[in-house]
């Protein structure tokens, strides 16, 4: 399986433009109505940053960092848990994929503070008088960075398996439990690995806004790097912004060599592909872990138990058996189901016609949708000038394998780099020159999502056929012609999943970007990011939820009018 499909191939976005896209947003922003008005009520002062004494001293970094990076483990090991049961339950029941894939595609464009808005203050309440609750919603908040990604690259996978795995599966009469093992997710693992790589980039990006929470008036701060890089810009004290950027390159560093590239190169013999070994992966862990005899006892061990599970959830039948023949399925129930939801949509429709008359008035709707089209012009503008930047660059790199895993390895280190320890240098930059915040804040939006269309356009170059490399040499293609006839095609579903993923993040990174302190300087850009940030920041949880809807709208939009006709026509015309 060439490696450009992984990420987010046509067959997600068919699959999730079903009727109940849009229909499912006025139930999933009703939930979100009643459940901010339940944190409103349960919220009381309760103030944790008294009781966690935090210090700029860099000797407490390494217990700061190892805090953090737990933190991010364990919302990663939930978002591939997540990711496995989603995919095995849209790609089985067609009545589950008809609700779970609209309603992931909602939740993915809701930004992390609306998250925070909602669950600091539940799981507070849930576990009161400890930290418990204040660890939960931040573990909670970096897992909604990671999940969703994750989510839609294993349902690609179990949906992408060629039909003539599928057929070998039924000669062979695996059982749900086995084909799921031995066929679904060994196929999807090499995609769902690159992904969980770029979530756990992504978690880096919010880990600020995950451990020193701002909700509801309440400032929390739990032990960690976040909390301390957020401690450091109160205190403006650059050089422990330094130390932590330090920390954070070692433990970068650290997880890329010890845990993602022994994944990446032992994940790579699952390819589904012809040809893969001038981009395969090694890794000097893995090597040592296959010639260690310990290391081989305990993962023989865990392929016995797997073994004995196989014979304990196979099929009771073989293929001649009556129970293998397939029925006629009855549409009634699918009707009976599209009913109910057409039921709960219409219901969550008027509840929210019903909230936005009494509590935020129809004017302050038009407000926040011209607030929209700020930011929306400037992700448009942003994706546009990262193409004309990373779409050369990324074609090089794939097109020269011997280049291509040194600079991916920067790549995927600059991918994990906060981005946000940048905005400190911008405030100072656009105080000291007295520029305009609308245009020179607009940059910080873009800095952590545009490695995602690198590296989609890495992969997609990368997986060109070698046979189509020498086409092109011979008929001595050069100049635009070469990239209109034979680069541009070839990797052009691989930037337009790249530029959703890059899109999608600007979108959430708007929040953070339109909405910038340093010490007690706060500077605020014209658009729906910071809007969502300043009323997050004071409480006001109804506007807090518009915004937030106002932002679905328009992020489920573009995808509906934009990038799935562009992938419908990169599968009709653009493709090899």
């Amino acid at each position: 399986m060439s490696q450009n499909k992984q990420f987010f191939p046509r067959q997600v976005v068919e699959a999730g433009g079903n009727r109940w896209d849009w229909a499912l947003l006025p139930i999933v922003l009703a939930v979100f109505v009643l459940l901010a008005y339940g944190g409103a009520q349960m919220a009381h002062p309760y103030q944790l940053g008294e009781t966690l004494p935090l210090s700029l001293d860099p000797i407490n970094l390494p217990y700061y960092l190892l805090r953090t990076t737990l933190r991010m483990f364990i919302a990663l090991a939930a978002s591939m848990v997540f990711s496995c049961v989603f995919a095995a339950l849209t790609t089985k029941y067609r009545a589950a994929e008809k609700v779970l894939v609209p309603l992931l595609d909602i939740l993915q464009s809701i930004p992390i503070l609306g998250f925070l808005s909602i669950t600091v203050t539940a799981f507070i309440a849930l576990f009161p008088g400890n930290l418990l609750g204040v660890e939960c919603a931040a573990i909670f908040a970096i897992f909604t960075s990671q999940a969703w990604n994750m989510a839609f690259s294993a349902y690609q996978g179990f949906r992408a398996v060629p039909a003539e795995l599928t057929e070998a599966a039924s000669v062979f009469q695996l059982s749900g439990w086995q084909r799921f093992w031995r066929l679904e997710l060994p196929f999807a693992m090499p995609g769902l690995l690159w992904n969980m790589m770029m979530s756990m980039s992504g978690g880096w990006f919010f880990v600020v806004y995950s451990e020193a929470i701002s909700v509801s008036n309440q400032n929390i701060k739990l032990p960690g790097i976040g909390s301390y890089i957020a401690l450091a810009s109160e205190h403006r004290d650059l050089h422990a912004i330094g130390w932590a950027i330090g920390a954070m390159l070692i433990a970068v560093m650290l997880y890329d060599q010890l845990f993602f590239r022994p994944l990446l190169a032992w994940a790579d013999k699952f390819r589904f592909e012809e040809s893969s070994s001038e981009t395969a992966q090694d890794s000097w862990l893995l090597t040592w872990l296959r010639r260690t005899d310990r290391a081989q006892g305990i993962v023989k061990m865990f392929a016995h138990l797997l073994e004995r599970s196989f014979s304990m959830f196979r099929l009771r039948h073989d293929g001649t058996s009556i129970r293998a023949r397939t029925e006629v399925q009855s549409t009634t129930p699918e009707r009976i189901w599209d009913a109910i939801i057409a039921a709960v949509v219409f219901y969550a429709l008027w509840t929210l016609i019903h909230f936005i008359h009494t509590e935020v008035g129809w004017g302050e709707i038009v407000r926040v949708f011209v607030l929209a089209t700020y930011t929306l012009a400037r992700v448009v503008l942003l994706l546009f000038l990262a193409a004309l930047i990373w779409v050369p660059i990324g074609v090089w790199i794939g097109l020269n394998p011997r280049f291509a895993s040194r600079v991916q390895a920067i790549a995927q280190f600059l991918a994990a780099f906060p981005a946000n320890l940048m905005f400190p240098v911008a405030v100072l930059g656009i105080v000291r020159f007295g520029l305009n915040p609308d245009i020179w804040l607009s940059p910080l939006m873009i800095l952590g999502t545009q490695w995602y269309l690198l590296f989609n356009v890495i992969a997609g170059a990368s997986t060109v056929p070698t046979e189509l490399r020498y086409a092109a040499q011979n008929l001595g293609l050069s100049g635009w012609l070469k990239w209109r006839r034979y680069l541009l095609p070839a990797i052009f579903p691989s930037f337009v999943t790249g530029a959703i993923t890059a899109t999608g993040g600007s979108w959430n990174a708007s929040i953070v970007a339109e909405y910038v302190s340093w010490g007690d300087t706060t500077l605020k850009a014209h658009g729906i990011g910071s809007y969502i940030a300043e009323m997050t920041a004071i409480g006001d949880f109804p506007r807090i939820a518009l915004g937030i809807g106002v932002m679905c709208v328009f992020v489920m939009g573009l995808n509906h009018f934009v990038w799935r006709r562009l992938y419908r026509m990169a599968e009709s015309r653009l493709h090899f």
